[in-house]
């Protein structure tokens, strides 16, 4: 076919193969209507869960006739409303057995109801003629209006809402059975739902009216789906009758327009590498509850509060109590009260409550990213803390660099080291459960003690000194310049070099005073000239350090 003179066979060859794609492309892929059977799945599960729900919803409404009078000529609207809406779904349920019957027959012989059938064990759930025809829509510029067609499915949906609408809007004109008005409207839009709507989309000079565009020329499987899919919207609107109509009467006390996470958790204090635990949930409540109509009290409990006891009233706004007290005693605190509801007969319910807190010491702890240092050689003070609990129950262990602890009284220590390197510090506390480790142990680094530096006349290695300064030195001192812990180093022994009198003069010496000669040397020097002294400096680490400073003398 690309090219070239073709005998007879091949032109033949080449004919079946452009009808073959030709009827490929026409053909709906079963993989692909895979799809269709999980949303048709999903479907089938959520109207059996809203007509369990509202059957649970219907009974409770019923139930509530006895406390409340005022609910009765809504509940019997209810189930006005929910048989309009199950003569309907009860045709959908018809016609889809009987699609199913005309498209692939066998499918219904082991089946006693049409709503069991699974579209799983069916054949033909590809098949978009046979569906058609049983619609009427064979012809879509002339569909046909008689029984179970597309046509009169459409009636059936469009005289269910008119019904509906027609129903709210007496209720709305009776005082015995009237809205808030943002009830009323919501629920209109709600019936709006299920009208059926022309979408007057134009393909190939024919406009599409809503039969046609739910089952003309579609597949089994999405007929079928489209079916279940209107009747679990009809399953929604028989849910939102229930809810308005019951929350309308009073039997629905509270109307719940303020939705809002909450978290609730058995303890606000958790120590690092303990697992944190809590209960999170949407929590409901109505933005207009009044003191009238639910009192928090805190103190009581539902006998007492039954009986009179007033406790502490927890003022209530948007509908939520808003409790605070003072805090002085530390350790664990509980507390308990109850909630006093209004019943629409105007008999109170009271739901009971009790919640706890932890006050612990207040302090303040402050800590430098850089900082987790200890130095070998010197006491390191330790200070440990662990939230909530009290200092004289917690322990301290330390491993590395030759760590010794020695406490020192209530969460405080001194670390002392042999060594150099890292440090692991571990916290734990004892607790009504024994003792547990308050969280992963910390790890701090263990550097030498810096280098010492001589002190000459009070100043660290001055690189100036006037003569008559130097001429008042007696003796040398040695430390670490900038070095906040106390540390006690010591002069060896020394060795000064300089010019005196135009004289290259050298006297050494041990200790940290200064011999005559040494000190004749600082004296006579002369202006303009280097002194040099060099001393062995020990350290509190035990360690011997040499150092050498260089002042020049000045007038």
């Amino acid at each position: 076919m690309g090219g070239g003179k073709e005998t007879p066979r091949q032109k033949m060859i080449g004919m079946m193969y452009l009808v073959l794609t030709a009827l490929l492309a026409m053909n709906v892929s079963k993989q692909i209507l895979q799809g269709y059977l999980s949303v048709n799945e999903s479907l089938v599960k959520s109207k059996q869960n809203l007509t369990e729900n509202n059957t649970r919803v219907t009974k409770a409404f019923e139930a509530s006739i006895g406390g409340n009078a005022a609910a009765k000529p809504y509940y019997e609207k209810a189930l006005e409303a929910q048989k309009l809406i199950s003569e309907v779904d009860k045709y959908i349920s018809e016609l889809r057995a009987k699609i199913v019957a005309h498209t692939e027959p066998t499918a219904l012989e082991n089946e006693k109801i049409a709503d069991t059938l699974n579209l799983r064990r069916m054949d033909k759930i590809d098949d978009y003629d046979m569906p058609s025809h049983m619609l009427g829509l064979g012809e879509p510029k002339n569909p046909e209006k008689g029984a179970f067609t597309a046509y009169e499915l459409r009636m059936k949906m469009s005289g269910l809402h008119d019904k509906l609408v027609a129903m709210v809007d007496a209720m709305q004109k009776d005082p015995k059975t009237k809205f808030l008005e943002d009830d009323y409207q919501g629920i209109k839009k709600k019936f709006a739902s299920i009208k059926p709507t022309d979408s007057n989309r134009d393909e190939d000079g024919v406009k599409y009216n809503w039969e046609m565009d739910n089952f003309y020329h579609l597949p089994l499987a999405a007929v079928y789906t489209n079916l279940n899919k209107f009747q679990t919207d009809l399953k929604n609107v028989e849910a939102e009758v229930l809810q308005v109509f019951s929350g309308a009467s009073g039997k629905l006390a509270i109307k719940f327009d303020a939705i809002k996470a909450r978290v609730v958790a058995p303890s606000s204090y958790i120590a690092a590498g303990q697992p944190y635990e809590a209960d999170i949930f949407l929590a409901a409540s109505s933005s207009k509850l009044a003191a009238g109509d639910m009192e928090i009290i805190v103190g009581v409990d539902s006998a007492a509060a039954a009986g009179g006891a007033k406790g502490t009233i927890v003022p209530v706004v948007g509908g939520e109590g808003k409790y605070s007290v003072g805090t002085g005693g530390e350790g664990d605190q509980e507390y308990k009260g109850v909630i006093k509801y209004k019943n629409p007969d105007g008999t109170f319910k009271y739901y009971p409550f009790t919640g706890a807190y932890k006050v612990a010491k207040s302090g303040a702890s402050v800590s430098a990213d850089q900082m987790n240092v200890f130095y070998a050689g010197v006491p390191n003070p330790v200070t440990a803390a662990a939230a909530g609990i009290s200092p004289a129950d917690i322990s301290v262990n330390a491993t590395g660099a030759g760590v010794r602890v020695t406490p020192k009284g209530a969460g405080k220590y001194e670390f002392n080291f042999t060594g150099v390197g890292e440090c692991m510090v571990s916290v734990s506390a004892k607790t009504k459960d024994g003792v547990k480790s308050q969280g992963p142990p910390i790890k701090f680094r263990v550097k030498p003690l810096p280098k010492p530096e001589l002190k000459i006349g009070g100043k660290f290695a001055p690189q100036e000194m006037k003569k008559g300064e130097l001429g008042m030195v007696s003796g040398l001192g040695a430390g670490a310049n900038g070095f906040d812990f106390q540390a006690n180093f010591v002069v060896l022994s020394y060795e000064v070099t300089g010019k005196a009198k135009g004289k290259l003069m050298q006297e050494s010496g041990s200790g940290n005073n200064l011999s005559g000669p040494a000190a004749s040397i600082l004296k006579g020097a002369d202006v303009g000239s280097k002194i040099y002294i060099d001393a062995k400096v020990k350290g509190p680490d035990g360690k011997t350090t040499s150092t050498t400073v260089g002042i020049k003398v000045t007038k």
